[in-house]
């Protein structure tokens, strides 16, 4: 028996021939039985065990007086002082007792050897021993077949188990050198089982294989993963050494870092930690957030007091903490519930936009009746330059609240609205985290810029997908930023989104918003917000500020916005006033001009140059064909021609031309098929149609062209020119037309009205659908228009072409040889 300070380790020199009959005889029957805790026999080898159990040295004060054999069986659980059947592994060895020894603490160290494996079937407890039924489990021998493969893994075993011995310190050089000089047979087998550094089960499951084949196997398996699981805790080792090695280096740097910021006066790195956690610490205390978010402050504060100061890690630690105590958690300024002051503020800051103002004063009205009220989700659509986001600094400082902007444009990566994880080099908060920290409050009016100019569906993520969240008042209540962590509430936050177009937004995201729709300014409305806004800001951007009696004339004014611009907001007259002021600060300072001046229409062209557009007007009605339509474009409303022409030919050929859409085409085609259709009625002889060819061109030809609205004007302009009738003078219509000949409402009826009565129209046809439109446009804006409204095409032709006929109409002929052949 050998012996180190580690473990204890048996073994016999060689296997005696009554041994070897004993391993392979058959047992049965009763047998007294001894549990052992932690150590499994395997057949053939010898190991003693510590008894100290009374059941257990009962049995062996017997053995020692019968020199008898006992079944070794070990328990599944060592705690257990007095298993039963179901606490031991089933499967044991038969053992015979070969010395005992009394130890000083009253337990007895004995020695056995283990013959052969058995299978307990009963365990009975009998006079304070067990005893129990057992049954021979006899090993399958390796057939003739399977030696060659039997000895050549017994090497390789023998050959692993050497080289695990030698990596590992926890067995003598006495037992390594055994192994080495033993035959391979099974006895070496066995021994080498019972020595692997396994746990109970794993070297239970080795005893409980059939055959020694599989046992072997087995063996190889759990010998291979020790040897490479200890080449990998050393691995690991050597690279922990050098780790410490260098993290050892880096220590006596950093002392020698501070020693030399001592003499020169600097603070060590402990004041500088405890000045950092002291500053967090103060501006947590002012916070009035959950109890949660409390404890992972307190969490992760901690956590920054582990990390040393030099490490990296510290300073992502503080921006982290410093972006947690840096927002306003349930910070809320008080809102401004003077409907009458807030009406006077938004009617100060912009003229119109009548259905915005409104729907805030309705939020102020409903939050001074109910201060829980959730602030809504306004998404403001329409043109550019109308003012939509300079509207939200208004709304923001008629509420009280503070204001942030964000623009979304051009915004491509999910992260940058719900910020990138803190796992990542660089990681920061979302834009909108971003935003309430720059904000100071929990409430404010939060911008979101166009919304409608977000990338969709790139590679990094849907950004308008993480806005859902933003913008649903039954989820932002939790929003959950990457970077923070954390669930904050955006429900108190009043967000507007600005865009031009809303067909480019998704529509879960519509549908979370209340869209509200701003409509470009008319003349009239140019002209009152150039009087109020532009012409004093202008006036004091050039330096003529104090230059007050310097005015701009109305006529002037219209002038300009007639004939230099052609938008629906204010942008480019902006930039024309801009310009118009600096070229008379120019003569102000050369002494060409006085203070007190009024700028004229005659004198604002010579200042801005020639006009860059033409206004349209309306061209008469002395043509066959030619009818005036009203159309809406992204800059306003404006007049439409349609020109109808017949040309002599072989008929059933329709030319359409001014670079139409596919919409226009097909109402251009509806319109001559109701004609075709209805050509008794309207007097037309149908054998035109065979001899003569039509062509409808919409002029400007290199501005694209669509929509569903010309439908009306189409076919007025195609029977003018089939009948040679006069059109009505004055006139002008817009209307979306089926092939029964019904007339459809359509969008845009304000600028269209407004674009008409600048060209001079007096006469408007109208769906009877749009009348409501009309009721909603301020009365000062229809004076002199007249409108006549339709529900069908034959009400439109019956108004719209006069008995008379245009002079010098045109003689339809028709080929004889044609009507012949009919």
């Amino acid at each position: 028996m050998f012996e180190n300070n580690k473990k204890t380790f048996s073994f016999v020199a060689e296997v005696s021939g009554e041994t070897e009959k004993l391993m392979h005889a058959s047992y049965g029957g009763e047998m007294p039985i001894i549990t052992l805790r932690d150590n499994i026999f395997f057949p053939g080898t010898v190991s003693p065990i510590t008894i100290g159990r009374k059941h257990s040295l009962k049995t062996l004060h017997k053995l020692e007086r019968t020199d008898g054999m006992v079944a070794l069986l070990t328990q599944k659980t060592p705690d257990v002082d007095n298993p039963q059947t179901e606490d031991l592994y089933p499967i044991g060895v038969v053992a015979k007792l070969v010395h005992s020894m009394k130890m000083p603490d009253g337990t007895f160290n004995a020695l056995f050897q283990a013959f052969n494996r058995v299978q307990i079937e009963e365990l009975r407890m009998v006079n304070g021993a067990y005893e129990g039924t057992i049954v021979t489990m006899t090993d399958q021998i390796p057939g003739r077949m399977e030696l060659p493969e039997y000895k050549t893994m017994l090497a390789i075993l023998k050959e692993r188990t050497s080289k695990l011995m030698n990596v590992l310190d926890d067995y003598p050089d006495e037992l390594t050198q055994y192994i080495t000089n033993m035959e391979p047979t099974t006895f070496m087998l066995n021994t080498i089982c019972s020595y692997l550094p396994l746990t109970i089960e794993q070297k239970y499951e080795l005893l409980s294989c059939p055959s020694e084949l599989v046992r072997l196997q087995q063996a190889i398996q759990f010998a291979n993963n020790i040897i490479e699981l200890m080449q990998l805790k050393r691995k690991i080792e050597n690279k922990t050494r050098s780790d410490l090695d260098q993290q050892q280096r880096e220590y006596f740097l950093r002392q020698q870092v501070q020693n030399i910021q001592s003499e020169l006066g600097d603070k060590d790195e402990s004041s500088v930690r405890q000045e950092d956690v002291n500053n967090l610490k103060s501006k947590a205390t002012s916070k009035h957030w959950s109890k949660q978010t409390a404890e992972t402050f307190d969490k992760e504060l901690a956590k920054l007091n582990r990390i040393n100061i030099q490490s990296p890690d510290y300073n992502v630690q503080l921006q982290y903490l410093q972006t947690v105590v840096g927002l306003p958690w349930n910070e809320c300024t008080r809102d401004n519930t003077n409907i009458a002051m807030a009406e006077k503020k938004l009617n100060r800051d912009h003229y119109g936009m009548e259905k915005v103002k409104e729907r805030i004063l309705e939020h102020l009205a409903v939050l001074k009746m109910r201060k829980d009220r959730q602030s809504p989700i306004i998404c403001l659509y329409g043109p550019p330059g109308v003012g939509k986001t300079s509207l939200g600094k208004s709304i923001a400082e008629a509420l009280g609240r503070k204001y942030v902007r964000v623009s979304l444009g051009g915004v491509h990566d999910e992260s940058e609205i719900r910020g990138h994880r803190r796992t990542y080099i660089g990681a920061m908060p979302g834009r909108i985290i971003q935003g309430m920290q720059r904000a100071g409050s929990s409430n404010p009016v939060f911008i979101l810029d166009e919304i409608d100019k977000l990338t969709l569906g790139s590679v990094h993520g849907d950004p308008s997908s993480a806005l859902l969240e933003v913008l649903d008042p039954e989820q932002n209540v939790t929003f959950h930023d990457n970077y923070v962590d954390l669930d904050y509430d955006l429900s108190k936050v009043m967000f507007i989104a600005t865009a031009n177009d809303t067909g480019t937004i998704p529509r879960p995201l519509l549908d979370r918003m209340e869209l509200i729709e701003v409509d470009g300014y008319i003349t009239e409305e140019k002209i009152e917000i150039a009087k109020r806004h532009l012409v004093p800001k202008n006036r004091e951007k050039n330096g003529l500020k104090e230059h007050t009696a310097l005015k701009v004339a109305k006529p002037a004014l219209e002038f300009i916005i007639e004939r230099y611009t052609r938008e629906s907001g204010v942008r480019g007259l902006e930039k024309q006033i801009d310009k118009l002021f600096r070229r008379v600060a120019l003569r102000v300072a050369k002494g060409e001009m006085n203070e007190d001046h009024t700028i004229s229409k005659e004198e604002a062209e010579v200042l801005l140059g020639k006009p860059i557009f033409s206004r349209d007007t309306y061209q008469g009605n002395d043509y066959a064909g030619v009818v005036t339509g009203l159309a809406w474009t992204s800059v306003g409303g404006e007049i439409l021609f349609i020109e109808t022409s017949l040309s002599k030919g072989k008929g059933s050929k329709l030319t359409l031309t001014g670079n139409l859409g596919d919409i226009m085409k097909e109402s251009a085609l509806l319109a001559l098929e109701y004609i075709r259709a209805h050509v008794e009625r309207l007097d037309i002889d149908s054998r035109i149609f065979e001899n003569y060819n039509l062509h409808v061109h919409v002029p400007e030809g290199a501005v694209p062209k669509d929509g569903p609205s010309a439908g009306i004007t189409m076919a007025t302009s195609i029977a003018s020119a089939l009948t040679q009738r006069k059109v009505r003078a004055g006139l002008a219509m817009t209307g979306e037309i089926t092939l029964r000949g019904k007339v459809l409402p359509v969008g845009g009826i304000r600028e269209k009205i407004l674009a008409a009565k600048r060209a001079g129209i007096k006469d408007i046809i109208l769906c009877k659908e749009n009348k409501k439109d009309i009721e909603e446009i301020p009365s000062e804006y229809l004076k002199g228009l007249t409108f006549h409204y339709a529900s069908d095409i034959q009400d439109v032709l019956d108004f719209a072409l006069l008995k008379e006929k245009v002079a010098n109409p045109i003689t339809f002929t028709f080929d004889e040889e044609k009507e012949k052949e009919k």
